[in-house]
């Protein structure tokens, strides 16, 4: 039976984000599996018909290079992974091309690095592309480029990627499908009395206990890391489902509104393209901690952040970057776009503006987006 909460979440789902794990598409020593694969494209191809527009954030080149190179389990040396994803992102895009061939489906392969998001313009082109791919009906199937990545420009994990990417096109629904059925009150594989939890309607302390330490044996993410990415997409008005990829028919529950997986509801409404960028998807250059009376000014009251209320700076940021905003407890509150380089913001701070000074804010309030937990 359909919930009446979700129906409005599909309902409002004109854009949708569906990012699949590596444990879904491949079988334990890595191979992938071309029957789960073609079973996606049907159900993806159903939600495509309805007239939604679809990108498939997608798991799997490391795993599949795992399986076509014999390792028999996922190596930890960075050259060797990135090997293995050189040689599996081939065979995986074109598994996924056959599976939608039936369809009348063109694939269209997008592989990006946090590099990509960082860069304003290149974040811009990167949502144009897909915009475009959208208008020739052509399906954009994105994975993280782990064959350059490193540490410095990783997401981390294809969740974090997929939460980045709802925010870079607004869409109202991240669908993340794992190997669990969804967000348990506790582990069950050792808590016999743990609860599938079907509906959080705010990402808290609370929740993210409930994960465990867990880790994917093919892939790089546990349960924390959906519950972050889900954070991501909540914060900036993004609605999240996850739920169990391995089940027959998964996505076609999900978009009937059947109460399957969780469901975690955005914690505000809808903002602003401009503001998902500074406050969720660019990372920060540097940071300045703050007051309690600048953090109460910006966090409660949605003022500019002032340089008089600078405790400390950290970090090499120029006029234009987006710096982090964080409290006397070390806690970011809020990112924005600095007015001021750092040098000149150690000079500034703790001093009510002077004449000299070209512009009264550290941070513009337009250009400031609150982090912190409402």
């Amino acid at each position: 039976m359909a919930d009446p909460v979700r129906q409005d979440v599909v309902a409002r789902a004109h854009t949708v984000v569906i990012k699949v794990g590596t444990n879904v598409l491949a079988d334990p020593t890595g191979r992938l599996d071309a029957d789960r694969i073609r079973a996606l494209a049907e159900q993806l191809h159903r939600v495509r018909t309805a007239g939604r527009r679809c990108v498939l954030v997608t798991s799997g080149a490391i795993g599949a290079g795992v399986g076509k190179l014999g390792l028999g389990k996922r190596p930890t040396d960075l050259p060797q992974l990135q090997a293995c994803a050189a040689v599996g992102q081939s065979a995986l895009m074109q598994l996924y091309q056959e599976s939608f061939t039936p369809h009348g489906v063109h694939t269209a392969q997008i592989l990006l690095t946090a590099g990509d998001f960082d860069s304003r313009a290149r974040y811009l082109n990167v949502r144009n592309t897909i915009r475009t791919l959208f208008e020739y009906h052509a399906l954009p199937i994105i994975n993280e480029n782990d064959t350059v990545s490193v540490a410095e420009i990783k997401f981390g994990d294809n969740d974090h990627l997929a939460a980045m990417v709802s925010n870079l096109l607004r869409a109202p629904l991240l669908v993340l499908l794992t190997n669990v059925d969804g967000l348990y009150s506790a582990d069950p594989r050792t808590d016999p009395a743990a609860q599938l939890v079907a509906t959080v309607p705010y990402i808290d302390h609370a929740v993210t206990d409930m994960a465990g330490a867990s880790k994917s044996d093919l892939g790089t993410g546990g349960m924390r890391s959906k519950l972050r990415a889900a954070r991501v997409a909540t914060d900036a008005g993004v609605s999240v489902v996850m739920a169990n990829g391995s089940l027959d028919g998964i996505l076609d529950r999900v978009f009937a509104a059947e109460p399957v997986g969780t469901l975690f509801l955005p914690h505000r409404d809808d903002i602003p393209a401009w503001k998902r960028w500074v406050g969720y998807t660019a990372r920060p250059v540097g940071a300045v901690t703050i007051d309690d009376g600048a953090r109460r000014a910006v966090v409660e009251f949605g003022k500019s952040l002032l340089p008089v209320g600078v405790t400390a700076v950290s970090g090499e940021f120029r006029k234009g970057d987006v710096i982090a905003v964080r409290d006397a407890a070390g806690a970011e509150v809020a990112r924005g776009l600095t007015n001021y380089a750092a040098t000149d913001v150690l000079r500034l701070k703790g001093h009510p503006r002077d004449a000299a000074q070209p512009y009264a804010e550290l941070i513009h309030r337009d250009n400031l987006v609150v982090t912190a937990p409402g």
